[in-house]
Parts: C-alpha cells; structure tokens; sequence
C-alpha cells in the first residue's frame, strides 16, 4: 500500500470517528443530520480508496454515483422531516419533542 493509500484509511477512520462521536453527543436534530451526512462521506471515500487500491476505479465510481443519490434523496426528506417537527414543535431539540403522534 502506497501513502496515498494510506491517506486515504487515515481520512476515512477519522470522519467515521467525527461522524460517530457527534452522533453520540448532539441533541440536536439538524446536527444529527450533518453528522449522517458525514458519516455517508466516509463512507464515499472508503468505495474511492478501495477502488484506488485495487485498480477498480470504473466500478467504484459506479457505486459511488449511487450512493451519492441516495445521499442527496435522504437528505431532502430527512430535511423535509425536520423542517416539519420544527413547525410543530418551535425547537429543533430531541428532549423537547413530545407531540410527535402519528
């Protein structure tokens, strides 16, 4: 493994930890959605580095245009869902959503 593919490992492990941890700490639920989304661009970066490492970059790229629309589809709806609880609610913190009845 050369150093950009070492770079690569390094990058992905210290956006899983970034996008885990604030997952873990955050209340909030925009928050929350930027730490998803940074834990679905780690994982973008680990398909390129693994398609880099073994000389497959045609099918990794190929599986990261896919992933990069269900990324964007689920921000829209998540960001549609959240936008819908803020209205409802006035608060965008999860200890202080309590009228969410289906």
């Amino acid at each position: 493994m050369n150093f950009y593919g070492t770079l690569y490992i390094v990058t992905v492990v210290l956006l899983l930890a970034i996008g885990f941890y604030s997952m873990i700490v955050t209340r909030n639920l925009m928050r929350l959605l930027v730490s998803v989304e940074i834990l679905l661009k780690a994982v973008t970066l680990l398909f390129i580095g693994i398609g880099y490492i073994t000389g497959n970059m045609a099918e990794a790229q190929a599986y990261v245009v896919t992933i990069i629309i269900i990324e964007v589809v689920f921000l829209v709806i998540a960001t549609g869902i959240i936008l819908g609880a803020y209205r409802a609610n006035g608060t965008l913190e999860t200890f202080r959503l309590n009228n969410l009845k289906g």
